[in-house]
C-alpha cells in the first residue's frame, strides 16, 4: 500500500515537472537591443505594427511566432542603422499596408478605411427600402361574404358556450 502511494506521488511530481517545463517553453522572451535608445525605438515601432496572425493586436502584445519574428526583424533593422520609416517601408513591402495598425489612406487601402462604413450605409438603405416597399404592399382585407360571416358567428357562438 505504501509503495503504491510513493509511486503515485512520484508520477504526480513527474507530471508537474513536465507540464511546468512545457509552460516555460510556450513563451520566449525577446532579446532586447544593448542600446536603450534603440530599444525604445524598437518598442515604439512594435506598437505601430499589426500581428498578422492575431490581426487585432500589435506585435508587442502578441505571443504568436510570426509576431516574435517581426519584433526580431524590427530590432535587426534598427541595429543596422535604418530609420523608423525605412523599417516600416521594408515591412510594408513584404507584408502590405495591413501590417500597419494605422494604414495610410490611399487608393489601395480605401477598402480598409471606408469598407465598414459603406457596408453599414448599404445595409441601412436596404432595410429602409425593404420596409418602405412592404408598407406600400399592405392589402385591404375583402369584406366577408354572407356564408363566411355565418361561419364566423357560429364559431364565436361555440366559444361562448
Amino acid at each position: 500500500m505504501r509503495a503504491r502511494t510513493n509511486v503515485a506521488a512520484l508520477a504526480v511530481g513527474l507530471a508537474m515537472l513536465l507540464f511546468g517545463a512545457a509552460a516555460g517553453w510556450a513563451f520566449q522572451v525577446d532579446q532586447p537591443l544593448d542600446d536603450p535608445a534603440l530599444e525604445a525605438r524598437a518598442l515604439h515601432l512594435h506598437q505601430q505594427l499589426r500581428c498578422l496572425v492575431c490581426q487585432g493586436q500589435a506585435i508587442s502584445d502578441s505571443n504568436a511566432e510570426l509576431a516574435r519574428d517581426l519584433r526580431q526583424i524590427v530590432r535587426e533593422r534598427i541595429a543596422a542603422g535604418e530609420t523608423d520609416a525605412q523599417v516600416k517601408q521594408y515591412l510594408v513591402a513584404r507584408y502590405g499596408d495591413f501590417v500597419l495598425l494605422n494604414p495610410p489612406v490611399k487608393a489601395s487601402t480605401y477598402v480598409l478605411w471606408f469598407g465598414p462604413a459603406l457596408i453599414l450605409v448599404l445595409g441601412a438603405a436596404g432595410v429602409f427600402f425593404l420596409l418602405r416597399r412592404s408598407r406600400g404592399r399592405a392589402v385591404a382585407a375583402a369584406p366577408l361574404s354572407a356564408d363566411e360571416r355565418r361561419r364566423v358567428e357560429a364559431l364565436l357562438d361555440d366559444d361562448d358556450s
